[in-house]
Parts: C-alpha cells; structure tokens; sequence
C-alpha cells in the first residue's frame, strides 16, 4: 500500500526530504519535462528538436551563451578601416549615433576609425545594435 503524497496548497507535489529526484533511463538523459540540452555540432541556427530554427539565434549562440548576429566583425572592421571617415562600418552594425559622430569628426581625423576597425577583428565581443555578437 502505498502512502499518499502530500501536496501544498497549489496541489503540487512536496518533495520529502531524502527522495530523489527523477531521473532518466542512464545519466545524462534529462530528467522528465527539463528542456533539450544543444546538440554538440548542431548546425548554426538548429537549437530545436527536430531542426527547427531558433528564432532568437538564428545564427547561433556563441560559447558564452549569446546569440550571433547576421553581421560580420571581419566586414565591419574592413568597411572601418578603409571607409571610417564616413562612419560607414558603424552604419553597417546598426550604431546610428556613433556613425553620425564619426561622420561629423571624418572618424576622428582617421584615428578614431582606424582603432575601431582593429577593435573589431580583433576582439570577440563586439556586439550589433541588437547586442548580438559579430559573427566571424
């Protein structure tokens, strides 16, 4: 006979002190209704059971967990560097306001669009207007 298992006010089940939690058939098998773990070497985009895109990350995730955007930091760096002065690499991230100011400035005389497209190859976390990392 089995004893009946006490419930809160909301009826759900009170977990007693000592009981297990559920697991799956073998460890690493999630545990009943906990979200799919990512598939190693899934295809960029593919989070969902069955393929189905991500539509928050249709790029991806990066290795911290954010999503990739549709832009490249190569392009952006590039498109910094030789057309910085009109603040065209900042047009091409979607950061309006600091392309106007670079615009304004010729990119602060080069310097200033010279640094910021080494900035973009170079670092990892550069981000979109969105806040999605630069692919590349």
């Amino acid at each position: 006979m089995s004893h009946p298992v006490p419930k809160n006010q909301y009826g759900q089940e009170i977990k007693q002190l000592g009981q297990a939690e559920p697991r799956g058939d073998h460890a690493g098998t999630p545990r009943p209704g906990a979200a799919p773990a990512p598939r190693p070497g899934a295809a960029p985009g593919v989070g969902a059971p069955g393929g189905a895109p991500d539509t928050n990350a249709p790029y991806g995730y990066d290795p911290f967990g954010r999503p990739y955007s549709d832009k490249s930091k190569i392009v952006a760096g590039a498109l910094s560097i030789v057309l910085g002065p009109l603040g065209i690499g900042r047009f091409y991230t979607g950061h309006n306001r600091m392309a106007v100011c670079q615009l304004i400035t010729l990119g602060g005389l080069g310097v200033w669009s010279l640094f910021d497209g080494i900035l973009m190859i170079v670092s990892n976390g550069k981000t979109d207007a969105e806040g999605r990392v630069l692919r590349g």
